[in-house]
C-alpha cells in the first residue's frame, strides 16, 4: 500500500529582520516526497540568499539522484563568499521519503533531525563522512504510518538563551517537549506549529535568531468521497448511493435532498442535529455509516472560506480551523485534518 507524506513548515524571522535566513523547499515526484531545510550564515538578506541557493541546489540535485559529494562541491563553488568571515556557508537537512516509507536523510551542521514514533524519539543510525572538509551525516530508515520527521534550524536550540534559559533550549529538551506533546492524530502543521510557538514563547516574542521548523508526517491514505446534490437523472440515484456506501474511506453527504435520497435508498434514519446552532450555517445531520452529513450550497461556501483562510495564513491557521461544530467547520476540519484527498460526486 502506498503511503501519503504530509509536509508543513513555518518560520520566525529574527527580530527586526524582514527576510528569513532559513529556507524550506519541497518537491513531490509521483509518490516520492523530497524536503530540504537550509540555514544561511548570519541573518537578513545575506543569509536569505545563501539559504535560498543552498535549498535549491540540494533539492534539485538530490531529487535527481546526484551523489552527496557532488552536491557539497557544487554548493562550495556556487555560494557567494561572506566578506566578513571569508566563507561560503549554509547548513542543511534533507529528507527523501518514498511511497513505501523508506527514508534517506542527509544532514550538514543542522541540529539532529527527530523522528517520533508512538510518542518516542527513534535512534537514527547516522553514518558520518568528510566531503570537501565538511562532516556529512547520512541515514537510511524505514518509516511507519503516523511517524513524524521533524527538522529545524539552530534558532530552535538557541531559543531563550540569555533570557529565560542560560544555555538556550538544548536538543534533548526539544525531544522531551515533543514526546510529552505527542498526539498521533496531530497533523504535520499542528506538530510544526506546536514547536514553533514554544520557541516564540521562549524568545519572549522577540526572536534572537531565524527559527524554522519543517515536518513530514507519514500517513495511511484516506480519501473522502463527497456526494453533493442529487443526480441529474433520478434513475442514477441507486447507482450513486451504492457507490457512496461501498466506498472505502471517509463518506460525506452535502445537501438536504441528497441526504434524504441516501437515507431512503440505504434504509438508514436521518437525524437533524439541533444541539449546535450557528446563525449563518444550517445544522448537520446524523446517519449510520456516513461520517458527515451537511446542508449543501451555504455550507460548502462557508467551508471554502474557512479553507482559504487556512491556506493563506501561517500562525493564524489554528484560528481558521477552529473547534466549532457547525457543518462548515466540521467539513473543513475533516477534509484538512483527516483526509489525504477527496473525490467529489456533484449532481
Amino acid at each position: 500500500m502506498s503511503l501519503y507524506i504530509e509536509t508543513s513548515w513555518g518560520s520566525l524571522n529574527k527580530h527586526d529582520e524582514e527576510l528569513c535566513g532559513d529556507k524550506v523547499e519541497t518537491i513531490k515526484k509521483g509518490s516520492d516526497t523530497f524536503m530540504v531545510l537550509a540555514d544561511g550564515l548570519g541573518s537578513g538578506v545575506k543569509a536569505n540568499i545563501l539559504a535560498s541557493l543552498t535549498s535549491k541546489i540540494v533539492i534539485t540535485m538530490l531529487s535527481e539522484g546526484a551523489d552527496v559529494s557532488d552536491v557539497i562541491e557544487t554548493m562550495m563553488s556556487t555560494l557567494p563568499v561572506c566578506k566578513e568571515r571569508r566563507v561560503a556557508y549554509s547548513t542543511f537537512s534533507f529528507i527523501h521519503i518514498n511511497e513505501n516509507g523508506e527514508a534517506h536523510i542527509v544532514e550538514f551542521d543542522n541540529p539532529d533531525m527527530i523522528v517520533l514514533r508512538d510518542g518516542k524519539s527513534l535512534f537514527l543510525p547516522r553514518k558520518e563522512y568528510i566531503i570537501a572538509g565538511k562532516t556529512i551525516r547520512e541515514t537510511h530508515i524505514q518509516l511507519l504510518p503516523n511517524d513524524f520527521c521533524i527538522t529545524f534550524s539552530d534558532g530552535v536550540i538557541h531559543a531563550g538563551v540569555g533570557r529565560l534559559l542560560n544555555l538556550g533550549w538544548e536538543h534533548h529538551n526539544v525531544v522531551d517537549y515533543l514526546e510529552k506533546g505527542y498526539d498521533k492524530e496531530s497533523t504535520a502543521f499542528s506538530e510544526q506549529n506546536l514547536l514553533l510557538q514554544a520557541c516564540n514563547s521562549l524568545y519572549m516574542e522577540s526572536p534572537g535568531d531565524d527559527t524554522t521548523v519543517a515536518v513530514c508526517k507519514v500517513r495511511t491514505p484516506n480519501i473522502a468521497y463527497v456526494m453533493v446534490g442529487p443526480p441529474v437523472l433520478k434513475n442514477d440515484d441507486e447507482h450513486l448511493v451504492n457507490k457512496l456506501l461501498e466506498f472505502n474511506g471517509t463518506k460525506i453527504v452535502c445537501g438536504g435532498t441528497t441526504s434524504q435520497i441516501v437515507s431512503k435508498l440505504a434504509n438508514k434514519e436521518l437525524k437533524i442535529m439541533l444541539n449546535y446552532i450557528t446563525p449563518d450555517v444550517p445544522p448537520i445531520g446524523k446517519m449510520d455509516g456516513i461520517d458527515l452529513v451537511t446542508e449543501g450550497v451555504i455550507t460548502l461556501g462557508k467551508c471554502y472560506d474557512i479553507m482559504k483562510r487556512y491556506e493563506n495564513s501561517t500562525v493564524g491557521r489554528d484560528n481558521a480551523l477552529n473547534s466549532k461544530n457547525d457543518g462548515a467547520s466540521l467539513l473543513a476540519q475533516t477534509l484538512i485534518n483527516k483526509c489525504t484527498g477527496a473525490k467529489f460526486e456533484v449532481g
